[in-house]
């Protein structure tokens, strides 16, 4: 069910940004009457899944989901149709159009992209508002558990007061910027340190196989569930209940169970529970392993509730959130091209941490929740907009940099060039594919 789960919102986004990208393009060139033979949601590779003619564009479904695209008669690009460019050209093809409207055809996707993703954070923030936790809530600071976070100093108990030497007031003012932040300074029980960042740091924390985030919220241990083949099978525990002691020592954080269970390996402990506004006690058993055997629950508007820390909500009016929206886009945008800066700085070592398809799909959750789906599909479709500007041959950035070119030179790219420096961009695309999901792929066997 998780794999269903997971694939359904990754082919659904996929499908979206594609349809819309490509529509992007499509629109404009029908506006210019220039001539669209194909409009189709994946790589028709030998043959297609569907495909209806309906005017002059055929419309399909390919089986190879690797992205989309329009054909554009009397344009140089993948389909490298030698055949229709040795012919004079016709008045309805893309060779024939002014600069102007060619470059607005070519710009069209990037634009819908953009907009998409803006559109989504409007709505988002009109629908969701933005949920913070102030810092000052976070009486005992974080749960460290990345090792990476740990080998550089950071222990769990740190409380974060500042970074790049800018006041932290809320969680998000810790975890916004981490792609470009190099100092944190900490509070650790009541004394002032600061924790620099390597260079390498994405690198090294790419070269990590964590699952999690790097700077978590505490939280206490509340029972999600007590498995049948389990060692406190039949035990009277109940979902939400919220461990309190272990022998009559307190126990406030789930990150201190661990520990403080493996030294009652193969024993019974005494055991409150908060169950509502009741307290109870339990006999436990705990195994060799130093567990209970029960999955831990969340409940983040209880755990507010409860005093482990304030959790805000901004609302937006109908109003508001459009610059509600404006701020979330800039700051995407804003970070995506810090990180793409990171990555063609191979010092940073952040390419280690490019991935492919599987990378695409492993950021989607095993469950469905909108307001995440959205925010991933903002996301991407920014990400699928700057990779679209990049100035590669065979990418929409390509052709502008050559339609700029023309409109400020007056001189036009000649076709055999044009067609020389498509194989040339299709190549480098290839290339950057296969490195991409070659990471992927070692990552899965080593990491």
């Amino acid at each position: 069910m998780e794999f269903i789960i997971k694939i359904g919102q990754f082919l659904l986004s996929l499908s979206l940004l594609i349809v819309l990208h490509e529509l992007g393009h499509f629109i404009p060139a029908k506006l210019f009457k220039t001539r669209v033979e194909k409009f189709y949601l994946f790589f028709d590779v030998k043959y297609s899944l569907f495909k209806k003619k309906i005017g002059e564009t055929v419309y399909g479904i390919g089986w190879l989901p690797l992205g989309g695209y329009v054909k554009i008669s009397g344009m140089i690009d993948e389909s490298m149709d030698k055949e229709q460019m040795a012919l004079p050209p016709q008045p309805w093809e893309f060779r024939s159009k002014p600069a102007w409207q060619r470059l607005i055809i070519m710009l069209g996707g990037v634009f819908v992209n953009f907009v998409l993703a803006y559109v989504i954070y409007v709505i988002m923030s009109f629908t969701y508002g933005d949920t913070d936790v102030t810092a000052k809530s976070m009486k005992d600071g974080y749960w460290i558990d990345n090792p990476l976070l740990v080998d550089l100093g950071f222990k769990t108990g740190d409380k974060i007061i500042a970074v790049d030497g800018q006041k932290v007031d809320s969680h998000l003012d810790v975890v916004k910027n981490i792609i470009k932040t190099e100092k944190y300074t900490i509070d650790r029980n009541g004394e002032t340190v600061d924790l620099q960042l390597p260079v390498d740091f994405l690198g090294q924390l790419s070269s990590r196989k964590v699952k999690g985030g790097l700077f978590k919220l505490r939280f206490p241990f509340m029972v999600g569930e007590v498995s049948d083949t389990m060692v406190n099978k039949g035990v009277d525990l109940k979902e939400g209940d919220i461990l309190l002691t272990v022998n009559n020592k307190p126990l406030r954080y789930y990150d201190e169970v661990g520990d403080r269970l493996m030294a009652y390996k193969n024993q019974t402990i005494t055991s409150t529970f908060l169950r509502g506004t009741e307290t109870i006690t339990r006999q436990l058993k705990v195994n060799n392993d130093g567990k209970l055997g029960i999955m831990p629950g969340e409940d983040a508007k209880r755990f507010d509730a409860l005093g482990y820390y304030d959790k805000t909500l901004k609302e937006y009016t109908f109003l508001e959130s459009f610059v509600g929206g404006k701020d979330k886009f800039v700051d995407q945008v804003g970070g995506y091209f810090d990180q793409l800066g990171k990555i063609f700085s191979p010092s940073t070592g952040a390419y280690k941490g490019v991935g492919g398809f599987k990378a695409i799909y492993d950021v989607f959750p095993s469950t469905w929740i909108w307001q995440n789906f959205w925010g991933l599909t903002a996301f991407l479709s920014i990400m699928l907009g700057v990779l679209n500007l990049l100035p590669i041959p065979a990418l929409d950035g390509g052709h502008v940099v050559f339609l700029l070119f023309e409109i400020v030179s007056g001189r036009k790219p000649s076709e055999k060039f044009l067609e020389k420096a498509q194989v040339v961009g299709f190549f480098i695309l290839i290339a950057l594919v296969l490195f991409a999901n070659g990471n992927d792929i070692f990552k899965a066997i080593f990491n």
